[in-house]
């Protein structure tokens, strides 16, 4: 894209109405990379690196939280090989994050099953947390080993766990969210969703309740700033009435 659509895109944004949530499904990378005559792993490499572009360019318009479907409950069933290069190119974020995130006021926390993750990973993880404690900034959340479905089981699993010892609150949809992985942050104001494909596939279904949706057919590697603008541009074209008049 020329500079100059560049600008013009940009220059159409009303920096006042920015969703102050954004989240993304990063899908496609396969797709591009067979495109190219080039292997799954190497697609996921380049959706990495444009995850990076993309979150700067949301830091610097100053979203305040940013979150992306990394690895979902589902994709263990993919390729051994798939599912490494997907582990590493994580890990290999988490020690940059590690490196640079206290200098770029970045927070990071991570929404999914742990547990099953390698000792190494969960250990970044931990670290990048506990950094994150030190200061206030951007926050990206990264679910990792997520399903919607699953969070929903575990959260009425903790509330019946808590009830059965007395100490569970009166059930509301306020005390609910608190059982989330996502407990404390407003849920996502606009979801988007590159490569074509027009559906949720497991994310984020209780928080997107009332999120508006943005689809695009343009791959994820290829879904950069412009294109984020324009998600945001239509996002400030909606009337939003949460069930109001």
């Amino acid at each position: 894209m020329s500079l100059f659509r560049r600008k013009k895109t940009a220059g159409q944004l009303d920096l006042s109405r920015l969703p102050r949530h954004i989240a993304l499904i990063m899908d496609g990378n396969g797709r591009w990379a067979k495109k190219r005559g080039l292997p799954r792993t190497a697609g996921h490499a380049a959706g990495a690196e444009n995850f990076r572009r993309v979150a700067t360019h949301c830091k610097n318009l100053g979203i305040e939280y940013l979150t992306i479907y990394a690895f979902s409950t589902e994709n263990w069933k993919r390729p051994p090989e798939e599912v490494a290069t997907i582990m590493s190119l994580l890990e290999k974020y988490l020690r940059e994050a590690i490196a640079q995130m206290e200098r770029d006021r970045v927070k990071l926390k991570c929404f999914g099953d742990l547990s099953v993750l390698s000792l190494e990973l969960r250990a970044l993880i931990g670290e990048t947390e506990e950094i994150s404690k030190r200061f206030d900034g951007v926050q990206v959340n990264i679910c990792l080993n997520y399903g919607g479905r699953n969070e929903l089981l575990q959260a009425v699993q903790k509330y019946a766990e808590d009830y059965a010892k007395g100490s569970a609150p009166a059930l509301t949809e306020e005390s609910f969210q608190t059982y989330l992985y996502s407990a404390g942050i407003p849920d996502p104001d606009l979801i988007i969703r590159p490569s074509g494909e027009m559906r949720l596939s497991n994310f984020l279904l209780w928080q997107s309740a009332y999120s508006e949706f943005y689809f695009s057919d343009i791959l994820w590697p290829d879904f950069g700033p412009d294109e984020l603008d324009r998600a945001i541009i239509a996002f400030q074209q909606r009337d939003r009435r949460y069930g109001g008049v």
